[in-house]
């Protein structure tokens, strides 16, 4: 018996998936485009934000759960999420896409965003989040609401761990406005971002209280009066550039130092100059900063809210650096609350992730008032205090003028920790002024005085002399070196340098209890 073998092959059916995975991945991509003139679809948001070419979709197949409404299962489910670099350096994102049920979250959306989280966590990558959606979707119910707590989660997990930033690019409501509350840095675009709990036509059938998305959470009013954003940009690609700014001076994660660059001379200008004789006369700390740090560019941190304090991220000898200063341009640079909390988060942010700390003291101490005791100036202002005191990364404190009373304790003293304390000759450390302290030493001498005015005079300068100098404390160790204020950069570059391979154990705890 002979058999008949065939050679007969089945139908190569590889060319035909190809062709329908083509079909299929088309459907899965197409829409995302805005509604609105001037705003950007969510792939566009992404093709800006990313290095070109690098960005590797997660999910694109995953499709919208079923409910039993309309029918309708769009891919993606509304958000866009993947991974790829930003100057070359790793990066996860997720875009909303407002133009899917609204930008909502329901199961789908939320189990890509989480799944991406995981991801930036194992891998050790910043996770960026281009928020632009409705909050959570009404018809999918209980799950959607969820899917915002372990987000939340997950936010909190990857606190200190992975740097994460929030680009709020459209409307960011109800439960979806905690997620970028928690990261660490916050964009908005003005005119167009909203953020807030509850939305105006809520608070008006509930109060009966009329008001606009734009005064209750818009981009200016987040950025300069709830503090709750900590840049403002004038439209979506201004957006999406500060986030790469920020990241250059950022490091991938908590393990691994920020990136170097080739160091660059500060701003020409003469520091001996800047500092006013008279002692109420203010000056623009801004100038002393670029004076000390690389090319004189500072990048702003909550800018517009509490600028009697300045937050900044800068270089120094191509080093990422953190720096808070006084503002005497604004309240005379005075702690008060808002000031306290946005100086506090900066520095834990920059302890976090290694980033040393220089701080640049012109402070009269802790605001006074009733308002200010009420609203809880101790409790809030101890969160600087906690934060100074915790932190660990190398800290280097230059004292220009005023150092009085809490503000000098609180602003990098050698008694929360600093490493290297330096004071120029015009910097006054003491409990108070000259003019208060001698009004409580010597108020029953003065009122007895045949020329109260005269004596005061004489029991200020006085004062001044004994007081008013940085020479009491350094010969008690407390200030390192009186410097020339033009010494300033190199004393602080050689510091930097000492300090880079610092160590500070610290009790083993779960964590503190800061007062919050």
């Amino acid at each position: 018996m002979t058999l008949e073998v065939t050679t007969t092959r089945p139908p190569d059916r590889t060319a035909d998936r190809v062709l329908a995975l083509e079909a299929r991945r088309a459907q899965a991509v197409a829409g995302n485009r805005p509604r609105r003139r001037g705003k950007f679809g969510a792939r566009e948001r992404i093709d800006l934000l990313l290095d070109a070419g690098s960005f590797t979709e997660t999910g694109l197949f995953v499709r919208a759960r079923p409910t039993g409404d309309d029918g309708q299962r769009p891919y993606g489910d509304g958000v866009i999420t993947g991974y790829g670099t930003v100057d070359g350096r790793p990066v996860c994102v997720f875009s909303q896409d407002s133009t899917v049920f609204g930008g909502s979250m329901g199961e789908a959306f939320g189990e890509k965003t989480v799944a991406l989280m995981d991801l930036a966590l194992r891998t050790g990558c910043p996770v960026i989040g281009l928020n632009d959606g409705g909050g959570a979707r009404i018809q999918e119910g209980v799950v959607s609401l969820a899917l915002y707590a372990e987000l939340v989660r997950r936010n909190v997990q990857a606190s200190g761990v992975i740097p994460q930033i929030s680009v709020v690019l459209g409307p960011c409501a109800g439960g979806a406005a905690y997620s970028p509350a928690i990261t660490d840095f916050t964009v908005m675009v003005d005119g167009a971002s909203h953020m807030f709990v509850t939305g105006p036509d809520v608070i008006e059938a509930v109060t009966g209280e009329r008001t606009s998305a734009e005064e209750l959470g818009g981009a200016r009013t987040s950025n300069s009066l709830s503090g709750n954003a900590h840049f403002l940009a004038a439209d979506e690609s201004e957006a999406l550039d500060t986030v790469r700014e920020l990241l250059s001076y950022l490091p991938v994660n908590n393990l691994e130092r920020p990136p170097q660059y080739a160091p660059l001379p500060p701003a020409d200008i003469p520091l001996d100059e800047i500092v006013p004789d008279r002692l109420g006369q203010a000056y623009d700390m801004r100038d002393i900063l670029r004076a000390v740090v690389d090319d004189g560019e500072l990048l702003e941190v909550q800018e517009l809210f509490a600028p009697n304090i300045i937050c900044a991220l800068a270089l120094v000898e191509g080093t990422s650096v953190g720096v808070v200063a006084n503002q005497p341009l604004h309240a005379a640079g005075v702690l008060d609350i808002d000031a306290s909390e946005k100086a506090a988060r900066f520095v834990r942010f920059c302890d976090a992730f290694g980033i040393p700390l220089l701080t640049f003291a012109d402070v009269p101490g802790y605001l006074s008032g009733v308002r200010q005791e009420q609203a809880g100036i101790i409790r809030r202002g101890a969160k600087l205090l906690y934060a100074y005191a915790e932190a660990t990364v190398p800290k280097v404190t230059v004292v220009v003028r005023k150092a009085y009373g809490g503000g000098y304790a609180v602003m990098g003293s050698k008694h929360l920790g600093a490493d290297i304390n330096l004071a120029w000759p015009t910097a006054r450390i003491a409990v108070m002024g000259a003019e208060g302290a001698v009004g409580v030493l010597h108020r029953r001498e003065l009122a007895a005085a045949d020329d109260p005015d005269a004596l005061r005079a004489r029991l200020v300068d006085a004062y001044e002399s004994t007081h008013g100098t940085p020479y009491p404390a350094a010969e008690r160790g407390y200030v390192d070196a009186v410097i020339a204020p033009r010494e300033t950069r190199a004393h602080i570059c050689r510091a930097l340098r000492t300090l880079r391979g610092k160590r500070a154990p610290m009790p083993e705890r779960r964590h503190g209890n800061i007062p919050l």
